[in-house]
């Protein structure tokens, strides 16, 4: 089971998210070395298997040819080139025709095709080895296995010979073609059982194959443990980071408040009316103020929402009525850049969610629209419900004619403290967070964020999350 969690990555929060894809790429790194070093030890010891029970016998059958085939020239040589040295073998003169250690059979056919002369260990399987070997003429070194119906002996562990059982026997066989002044005289066959070599190696591989298959099973499982035992420091580091966060994100508020309340009190004095240039520092930082208190509560937002102390509190709401008091509220910034911003839906859109998160996700969605469509251009803000594998949506669409993103940036603008053009972005009062906790806020709904841009055309973000009625 903890294997098969490791194939798994279900909807998370974003940093267990990136811990589980970090761990689970470890713990390959890791399995993935270790199978290494088991795959270059199986391919020497099937290599080793491979030499001493399949290339071994094919080395001893050549070499056994070789011998035989040149005593037969040799028996020619001594006896003339016409005279058949297979009519009448004399073998107290020659060893060429007699059965070798682990030799199975040998013939003589002649250029007719005719068997002259041989010898096998199961006289039965002649015609069937015969077969096989018609019109067979081998070249250099060729080398063919063959299955044919034969007995095998049997011990038991009394050392005691039981009865012969038919099956299927293994047959290495090669031969060697005699030619006299370019004329074939004949060809000789041999051939060996190599039945037990094969099936030994066949069971060696199965065997080698099994042990690779349980350790990687255990490669996996023990890179698991070391993948795990590495991240626990990087997760201690993060924990704490995260907590310095929410702590100083929390701690800023308040000086953040008050420096406000001052800046508010310095512009209603009646010496600071009459200065431009009072009042002029007093809007910058009033600003720069309002900047880092925004910043600090984002901060905040993120924050909590990693260590999952902020929940979601699901609530029957109209959504159409906090649709319209966002609208409300952005429609002054929209209208100092003279943005047309509009918002269509049906008159009520009644589903159960979090309402404070939702409307901020229209809000985070409609505010970097309209900081990034240049003046004069258009917002629309379009809600709908529809069904998506026989379950409610809620179906949102924020269109800008905006500046546009480009096809490279569309996955990357949703990462924290991500800008492109940063002293843009920093004019526009932007410090790349708002998209960030706009896609924790879909994930937490269980719902998913989509960009489609143009560069110089504009942008659309559409969010679907599947609801109950």
């Amino acid at each position: 089971m903890r294997i098969r969690a490791l194939l798994r990555n279900l909807r998370k929060p974003e940093h267990t998210s990136v811990f589980s894809r970090t761990q689970n790429r470890l713990t390959l790194q890791y399995s993935g070395l270790l199978m290494l070093f088991l795959i270059l030890f199986i391919i020497i010891v099937i290599g080793l298997l491979y030499y001493i029970l399949i290339n071994d016998p094919k080395r001893q059958l050549q070499t056994l040819a070789n011998e035989e085939i040149a005593e037969v020239s040799d028996l020619l040589a001594h006896k003339g080139i016409k005279p058949d040295p297979m009519k009448q073998p004399n073998p107290t003169n020659t060893t060429a025709f007699t059965l070798g250690q682990n030799q199975f059979f040998y013939y003589w056919v002649d250029a007719s095709g005719t068997l002259k002369f041989g010898e096998e260990l199961q006289a039965e399987a002649r015609d069937e080895l015969l077969s096989r070997l018609s019109g067979w003429l081998p070249e250099s070194n060729e080398i063919r296995i063959v299955d044919i119906h034969g007995r095998e002996k049997h011990r038991d562990f009394n050392k005691k010979f039981r009865p012969e059982q038919e099956q299927r026997l293994r047959l290495m066989m090669t031969g060697r073609s005699l030619y006299m002044k370019d004329e074939l005289i004949g060809t000789l066959y041999i051939g060996r059982d190599v039945s037990f070599q094969l099936t030994l190696f066949r069971w060696s591989l199965a065997a080698l194959l099994g042990l690779g298959f349980l350790f990687f099973m255990l490669a996996l499982y023990v890179s698991h443990i070391m993948s795990k035992r590495a991240m626990i420091p990087i997760m201690h580091a993060y924990t704490r980071q995260r907590e310095f966060v929410a702590d100083a994100s929390h701690e800023l508020r308040t000086p953040l408040s008050v420096l406000l309340s001052s800046i508010d009190t310095l512009q209603m004095e009646e010496t600071l009316e009459k200065d431009p240039f009072s009042q002029r520092v007093l809007a910058n930082m009033k600003g720069e103020v309002k900047r880092m208190t925004k910043l600090a509560g984002d901060l905040l937002t993120l924050a909590r929402s990693d260590s999952g102390t902020l929940e979601l509190q699901r609530e029957p709401l109209d959504l159409r009525v906090h649709a319209e008091q966002m609208i409300h509220s952005l429609q002054p910034l929209a209208e100092a850049k003279q943005i047309t911003l509009r918002l269509e839906g049906p008159g009520t859109l009644p589903i159960r969610g979090d309402a404070d998160r939702l409307e901020q996700l229209l809000v985070l969605l409609v505010d970097n629209a309209i900081k990034y469509t240049p003046d004069g251009g258009s917002v629309l803000v379009a809600l709908s419900m529809e069904t998506i594998k026989s379950a409610a949506a809620l179906k949102i669409v924020v269109q800008d004619t905006g500046i546009g993103i480009p096809p490279e940036e569309h996955q990357r603008i949703f990462a924290r403290f991500y800008r492109k053009d940063k002293s843009r972005s920093r004019q526009l009062g932007g410090h790349g967070l708002g998209l960030a906790i706009a896609k924790w806020i879909v994930d937490a709904h269980k719902g998913t964020i989509q960009v489609v841009s143009i560069v110089g055309e504009g942008s659309t973000f559409t969010v679907k999350i599947p609801f109950e009625r």
